[in-house]
């Protein structure tokens, strides 16, 4: 009986240590990340800012230029870390850690949220948008507005939309110029049903990858070409993997900037307006940001030998143009044409 008690005895004693444990690890990430009182504001709230691109993207510089803006505007009440490159949560995990409230803010591509809200698969869809001017119409006048109370439905505050810039096509095999250049070769696409349909209908086999782990799949020769922003590429060093670049302009890579919506209606209005002011700021600055990049390092890529780049004509265009209308066909049929009337002609 005595032994029997000993060990008893040992296994309560691990019990309330292992509970001990759990309950104060608890506290502490309840503390550091948000107390959900805020009462007086006696403790510094802390916001944690997930994203997965390269600290020296429109995104990424965005972000810590948010941070800073916040900082100042809040006096230092509030603190947004940023976590870059996937750090935090992969782009597969980041949508469900800000449901769960694990994390803060985040700031996916358009594709992501296609997964929780299918009206903004519009987003996607291939020259949907003439120009940079055009997609800043759209997204800060009604149609973003729209977009961004939809998210209110799945417990989420979209703050602004912000700018990567328009994507081109890489091939490491030739250069993608006709619709047959696509044929049997494989490439990366982000996780969208407009996307795998558009690579689809060019004669291409469409291959999912999470952003983080595009590069390892390029030196492991998982896949032949893929879509992308100039400032994604170059920072990243795709280019040394693909180096047949076509500026196609064909498609948006664009973010929403959201937070999780309880924690946002927790935070008291003050801190709301101070945020939201550093948010117009820092947008306004990534829109410019993100123009001026894409122009720099596209410039330098010219610059070098091992990089060979081409420019679509409007005559080919058409040609790609004319391969993708089933996809305009199929998302009239399933939302109807006002999404698409009101994006090309925003009021």
């Amino acid at each position: 009986m005595k032994r029997k008690w000993k060990w008893w005895s040992l296994f309560f004693l691990l019990l309330v240590v292992l509970v001990g444990w759990v309950v104060s690890r608890q506290a502490v990430k309840e503390q550091v990340v948000y107390d959900d009182e805020q009462k007086g504001l006696e403790k510094q709230i802390i916001v944690y800012f997930s994203h997965v691109v390269a600290e020296n993207t429109p995104k990424g510089l965005a972000a810590q230029k948010f941070a800073e803006l916040v900082e100042q505007k809040t006096n230092g009440r509030v603190k947004v870390e940023v976590f870059a490159n996937g750090s935090l949560y992969s782009d597969g995990e980041e949508l469900d850690a800000l449901l769960r409230g694990d994390v803060q803010m985040i700031a996916p591509s358009f594709s992501k949220v296609t997964e929780l809200i299918p009206e903004w698969q519009v987003l996607d869809l291939p020259f949907l948008f003439r120009d940079d001017d055009h997609v800043r119409r759209v997204l800060t006048g009604e149609v973003g507005e729209e977009l961004l109370r939809l998210l209110e439905t799945k417990g989420i505050k979209g703050l602004a939309f912000w700018s990567n810039g328009f994507k081109q096509m890489m091939s490491m095999a030739r250069p993608l110029i006709k619709p047959d250049d696509f044929r049997g070769l494989r490439f990366r696409i982000m996780p969208s049903e407009v996307i795998e349909k558009q690579f689809r209908l060019l004669g291409g086999e469409p291959v999912a990858v999470s952003f983080d782990h595009v590069y390892r799949a390029l030196e492991q020769h998982k896949f032949d070409g893929q879509e992308n922003t100039i400032s994604n590429l170059y920072s990243k060093g795709f280019y040394k993997f693909q180096p047949y670049l076509t500026i196609s302009n064909h498609g948006y890579l664009g973010y929403v900037v959201m937070v999780n919506e309880s924690f946002w209606d927790h935070l008291p209005v003050d801190i709301q307006r101070n945020i939201m002011e550093a948010m117009r700021e820092a947008t306004e600055w990534n829109w410019q940001k993100a123009k001026e990049q894409n122009e720099k390092e596209l410039a330098q890529l010219r610059r070098r030998q091992d990089v060979h780049v081409y420019w679509l004509t409007a005559q080919e265009k058409e040609e790609w143009e004319k391969k993708f209308s089933p996809l305009y066909e199929a998302y009239t049929r399933q939302f109807g044409s006002r999404w698409l009337d009101d994006i090309r002609e925003p009021k």
